[in-house]
């Protein structure tokens, strides 16, 4: 699907989505429903894993349009920032691992966008934050929900209240990168990972995502319930069969 503010494309169980929207990949409605609609796309297609890039210089996502929501009322404002949640969530609720490929600015949603990926890479020269605070705003697309449980409470309000940007070093250092790669390389790396994760056993890969998540949301002993009723389910699955097979046979496996 090209020719909009979201290429898309699926190879051998990767889907790759690329941000084409210049100067910055702002996040209007061209690039949300973009995102939607390769979205459709991807889970029509049966992807195993997802990568989420940007051809634009310097830019994964500059964060909201500021030109369009500067002409909005009230109500205009809360239909555009349910629209922009709604993908986002949608997004993260993807039974499937997905990866931002970041080589420059990740900005407030640009920022909640990569943050609904399960994993991020990034370049040194990136650089990361939630500058709303800047506007008198907040991020209103999770960038309050997830970004404490990426880098704990302390490390997030300093970014919340401050404004101030991460170099991709430093979100690394601090866990809301989880891998650095050189400029030429990011979206190669971020490849690398989707296809090994697209043929590997994808129901343990979601699975284990949803027991990494209770334990954030859940006490523990809620936690502990919801890892063993995913282990419980994941034994009887084709792919377990097949990796426990495949293991006292002495040979590689063959997931579905």
């Amino acid at each position: 699907m090209t020719g909009s503010a979201v290429e898309v494309e699926v190879q051998n169980g990767v889907a790759i989505f690329t941000l084409t929207s210049p100067p910055a990949n702002a996040l209007g409605s061209e690039v949300i429903g973009g995102i939607a609609a390769g979205i459709e796309k991807m889970e029509e297609s049966g992807a195993k894993s997802l990568v989420l890039a940007s051809t634009i210089p310097k830019f994964f996502a500059a964060g909201a349009d500021l030109k369009l929501i500067s002409g909005f009322d009230a109500d205009g404002f809360r239909e555009y920032l349910t629209g922009l949640r709604g993908v986002l969530e949608r997004l993260a609720a993807l039974p499937l691992v997905s990866i931002a490929a970041i080589d420059g600015y990740a900005l407030g949603g640009g920022l909640e966008l990569a943050m609904a990926c399960t994993l991020r890479v990034a370049t040194a020269r990136s650089k990361l934050g939630v500058p709303e605070i800047k506007l008198g705003l907040l991020p209103g697309a999770g960038g309050t929900q997830r970004l404490p449980r990426l880098i704990g409470r302390g490390r997030a309000l300093d970014l919340l209240l401050t404004g101030r940007n991460l170099s991709g070093e430093e979100a690394f250092a601090v866990g809301l990168v989880d891998r650095i790669a050189s400029a030429d390389q990011v979206v190669d790396v971020a490849r690398e990972l989707a296809t090994a994760f697209a043929a590997g056993a994808g129901q343990a890969n979601a699975a284990i995502v949803r027991c990494v998540d209770a334990a954030y949301d859940l006490p523990f002993a809620e936690g502990m319930e919801v890892e063993g009723r995913e282990i419980a389910d994941l034994f009887v699955t084709p792919d377990a069969q097949e990796g426990v097979a495949a293991f006292v046979e002495k040979r590689a496996p063959r997931f579905s």
